[in-house]
């Protein structure tokens, strides 16, 4: 049965209200870290989730330079993603690098076509299943600590809209880590930074013994066990994490947990 025009315009304002709406509360959700329970592992993973949901893209990651100043994969809304992202701070090479080091945005609407600009990284988005890449800084000011990166499974058309939202949510997103505590001190951001990166080794180790104990190979489910049980039990995730890389949390009862969130 074909739709009536009036019957179909209702459901794309409804969607568009819905997008909206969304994207209100991800501005507030990026912009509120004046908290004392801050946890910065879990408010970048937000932000590449977000991303995915809001610009309707396959993955996000994000890159951030440690307290010396050398690279490293931070968040990614997938395990894809991220050892894409892993791979181009090894490699040095791919939009996520150029764009941190040169603080403007870097896209390739079709990674086959920039096997020559970005060989090492091309091959591995294929690999992947990554078809396209776009980066965007994440800057305040002339100071860059980090890349936002959005991928696509698929060659994609240039977009101003989609580039100008994910540099206003990767904006946002440094505006918050700056101010996170009332970053007004000598060596408070870099220490925040810092405790980013070291909290995503953590959270590596502790999927990887979660995916263990539930012979689940898909890290995925891990990490999403993890998250789900520090949110319920008012935990961040970097202490649960290292709770569990140590062998101190009730494993089963965080799988546990998971099983019934999943029922």
């Amino acid at each position: 049965m074909t739709e009536k025009p009036q019957e179909i315009a209702v459901g794309e304002t409804s969607a568009a209200m819905r997008r909206e709406r969304l994207l209100a509360r991800t501005f507030v959700e990026l912009a509120d870290t004046l908290v004392d329970d801050f946890d910065v592992a879990d408010f970048l993973r937000t932000l590449v989730e977000q991303c995915v949901r809001l610009m309707e893209v396959s993955a996000a990651g994000v890159v951030l330079a440690d307290a010396q100043g050398r690279l490293r994969m931070a968040a990614a809304s997938s395990e894809r993603a991220g050892l894409l992202e892993t791979l181009a701070v090894q490699t040095e090479d791919g939009p996520c690098i150029d764009c941190l080091r040169d603080g403007r945005p870097m896209r390739s609407t079709d990674l086959r076509e920039d096997a020559a600009r970005w060989p090492q990284f091309a091959t591995a988005a294929a690999a992947a299943g990554f078809r396209a890449a776009e980066a965007v800084p994440m800057r305040l000011r002339g100071m860059v600590v980090g890349s936002l990166t959005l991928l696509h499974t698929e060659p994609v058309r240039e977009d101003a809209d989609r580039t100008a939202l994910s540099q206003a949510l990767a904006d946002v997103a440094t505006i918050g880590l700056l101010q996170q505590r009332a970053i007004v001190r000598g060596g408070v951001l870099t220490e925040q930074l810092q405790s980013a990166l070291n909290s995503r080794v953590i959270i590596e180790q502790a999927k990887g013994v979660l995916s263990a104990r539930s012979h689940d190979p898909d890290m995925e489910h891990a990490f999403t066990a993890l998250r789900g049980y520090a949110r319920s039990h008012n935990l961040r995730l970097a202490d649960l994490s290292r709770e569990v890389a140590d062998g101190a949390a009730d494993i089963d009862a965080i799988l546990a947990h998971a099983s019934r969130s999943r029922s």
